[in-house]
């Protein structure tokens, strides 16, 4: 007799997870620097970049084994706490690869699947990213997504983009010398007024740049996320859903789930530093606004390219449960004053893959329908 076939789908960042997709960080390359990120980082992040370039393109294996004892740690608390753990097949990062418009000397890491597939219902979608040193990321789930197929998930892939020049704006300079917010290293912007070194050349996006909450989709304006991506991602959604943007301060924008994490049904995480409450969809006007503590700061980071805001990249494993970093003892006090109930654990040490608890995983299973919490 063959075996039932699994449950597949998910609605929402808070629903009983049942099942979910933890990254790997064997085999991590420093992502070739590129145009996208040579620009989007301050002059001191970019001289520590750099540096570390010239004397390494793998990740050292002292950095590896620091990161794989934190999820290792991570694996076991979903074990207990009754969460499948699937993980993606070991691929070769550290290959160059090349399209008639470029080239790149390597790859990055399957250590961050959420910024890479989007999951919308039963539906798996593979993002057209523009970081030219990711293009080629997804193939580490490939194995992963044909299972997830044949247990009856729909499995697309949005339109490649070319990555051609014209889709970098080679006038865009991070705005130096802006304020900065002292419990925070990255500058902050009028949103009004920040500049983003993508242009509306193609359409292109990162699946964190978007956070699910039923038929209310909220996602925003990023270095690798344009309008043109946002307005595919729409259609592409259909009448089922309705996709909000909210507006970042942060002046260089990459991923949502630093910014806006939403918890609980009427219940969001923000950021207080890159989000102006004040400015959040009128699809929020009924939601708490949970805004998040100053971050401890995190000290793990090889170059200065995370922002002491990973803080609040958790995992939520149902509406209670949530996953936190061990040192972030004010978040998880107010975790607990807001009636949550907070996991402790030790995960600063993946850092240097550019990733938490939510960037780390992809929900193949949560329990719950698509529900409507306006």
């Amino acid at each position: 007799m063959s075996e039932p076939r699994l449950p597949v789908g998910s609605h929402t960042e808070w629903d009983p997870l049942e099942e979910v997709i933890v990254g790997r960080v064997d085999g991590a390359a420093w992502p070739d620097w590129n145009l996208v990120d040579r620009v989007t980082v301050s002059e001191a992040t970019r001289r520590d970049v750099l540096g570390l370039r010239g004397h390494w393109r793998r990740y050292p294996e002292e950095v590896i084994a620091a990161a794989r004892g934190c999820l290792d740690e991570f694996i076991t608390i979903l074990d207990g706490e009754g969460v499948r753990v699937r993980r993606p097949e070991p691929y070769p990062f550290d290959r160059p690869y090349e399209t008639p418009h470029w080239r790149v000397a390597n790859g990055f890491c399957s250590a961050n699947p959420r910024d890479v597939i989007l999951p919308i219902g039963t539906t798996f979608l593979e993002c057209p990213m523009a970081h030219r040193g990711r293009q080629f990321e997804q193939f580490a789930y490939r194995p992963l997504m044909k299972e997830m197929m044949a247990r009856g998930a729909l499995w697309l892939a949005a339109p490649r983009p070319e990555l051609r020049e014209a889709l970098y704006d080679p006038d865009y300079r991070y705005p130096e010398g802006v304020a900065e917010d002292l419990d925070d290293d990255w500058s902050t912007v009028d949103p009004d007024q920040l500049p983003f070194v993508t242009t509306e050349f193609e359409p292109v996006f990162d699946a964190a740049d978007f956070t699910r909450c039923g038929r209310d989709i909220f996602g925003q304006r990023s270095q690798i996320t344009n309008h043109a991506g946002i307005e595919w991602l729409r259609r592409f959604l259909g009448p089922d859903y309705r996709l909000h943007l909210i507006p970042t301060r942060c002046a260089g924008a990459y991923h949502i789930d630093t910014t806006f994490v939403p918890l609980a049904p009427g219940k969001v995480l923000v950021n207080p530093n890159w989000v102006d409450v004040d400015r959040l969809p009128p699809a929020l006007k009924r939601w708490e606004i949970l805004q998040a503590p100053p971050p401890r700061t995190t000290p793990v980071d090889l170059a200065g390219w995370m922002s002491d805001w990973i803080s609040i990249n958790v995992l939520s494993l149902d509406e209670k449960r949530i996953v936190v970093e061990r040192d972030q003892v004010d978040l998880i006090r107010s975790l607990k004053e807001w009636g949550f109930e907070p996991i402790p654990c030790t995960f600063k040490y993946h850092y240097p893959f550019l990733g938490s608890f939510h960037c780390a995983t992809l929900d193949i299973y949560r329990r719950g329908e698509l529900a409507d919490y306006r």
